[in-house]
């Protein structure tokens, strides 16, 4: 039985960026941890990063994807594709089941093992099974508030996190 990590929303607004996370793990329908930290700052505090998906997949992502960027000098985009190509075309990596949501404060990325690098158009990244709740709620937020990228970030995790039972109220935020 796999262990999952669940919503991650972040957002870039007025150069400064933000991704949270709630804290649930779940073992299929049990819920196994409350506080799990699913995000966390990258390259000298100049990336940040989310997990969804099967949280020691997600953990070997991340520390591929921390050596991509070290190896690119911070390119987000170019480190994102170069794990993409590792990730569809080794063996071990192929069988992660993980997605990530990676950004600096100009670029933001959902990154998966079928090959895909998305930028959004807004500059918002969700992912997880609230991960389209939480987007729906920045979309609006962004469209009728000034309130910045973490407050966003709190309100749409906040938002999620009463309709996906999945998602629980301990949020873990990073911002730059």
């Amino acid at each position: 039985m796999q262990i999952h990590g669940t919503t991650v929303i972040g957002i870039i607004k007025d150069g400064k960026c933000a991704i949270g996370s709630d804290g649930q793990v779940t073992i299929g329908q049990s819920v196994m941890k409350n506080n799990s930290k699913k995000v966390r700052k990258l390259y000298n505090d100049t990336v940040i990063a989310g997990f969804a998906g099967a949280s020691a997949d997600a953990f070997t992502l991340f520390e591929r994807f921390e050596d991509k960027l070290q190896q690119y000098h911070g390119n987000l985009s170019r480190a994102a594709v170069e794990l993409t190509k590792d990730w569809r075309l080794d063996k071990y990596l192929r069988r992660l089941e993980a997605l990530l949501a990676v950004m600096n404060s100009e670029t933001a990325l959902i990154i998966s093992g079928n090959g895909d690098v998305v930028e959004p158009d807004d500059k918002i990244v969700a992912i997880g099974s609230g991960g389209n709740y939480a987007l729906a709620a920045a979309r609006v937020l962004v469209k009728h508030t000034n309130l910045t990228a973490k407050e966003i970030v709190l309100e749409s995790l906040d938002a999620a996190s009463e309709i996906c039972i999945y998602t629980n109220k301990h949020f873990s935020i990073e911002e730059i």
